[in-house]
């Protein structure tokens, strides 16, 4: 299945911040750009920081499993292969984790890798991966 790509806009307080952790530790292609906003690529899905340091709030969370997931958030779901590639690039860069590299729902359908950070500007992603790529809506 060929998916349309996502569009999201968010706050960063500071964008030089955001090239150095999305373009740099994310590895995600630079897109078009003013002076108040960044396009980056997000494996094919645009992202755009855009300064409004009065918007950088304080985040909320709710419990998932066990762990307090931030609220809001965003990320992607990777193959399994990508995701392993990724933790142990974040690791290796020292990366801050919120919620470290793990799996959750472990034996239910929904079984998943999944692992949360926050961007300089305090903006929460969550980059996951199925057990069962085929079970993303799954109910239990």
């Amino acid at each position: 299945m060929t998916l349309p790509p996502f569009h999201l806009a968010f706050p960063v307080d500071d964008l030089a911040a955001a090239r150095r952790f999305y373009g740099g530790l994310l590895g995600c292609a630079e897109g078009r750009s003013a002076d108040h906003w960044v396009d980056f690529d997000l494996h094919g899905h645009q992202i755009v920081a855009h300064l409004a340091p009065d918007a950088v709030r304080a985040r909320a969370s709710n419990p998932v499993d066990g762990e307090d997931v931030p609220v809001p958030h965003f990320g992607l779901v990777l193959a399994m292969a990508d995701w392993k590639a990724l933790a142990d690039r974040l690791r290796s860069a020292g990366t801050k984790f919120v919620i470290e590299p793990t799996v959750r729902f472990e034996g239910q359908p929904g079984e998943q890798a999944t692992m949360f950070l926050l961007d300089p500007a305090g903006n929460a992603l969550e980059f996951k991966a199925m057990a069962d790529p085929a079970k993303l809506f799954a109910k239990n």
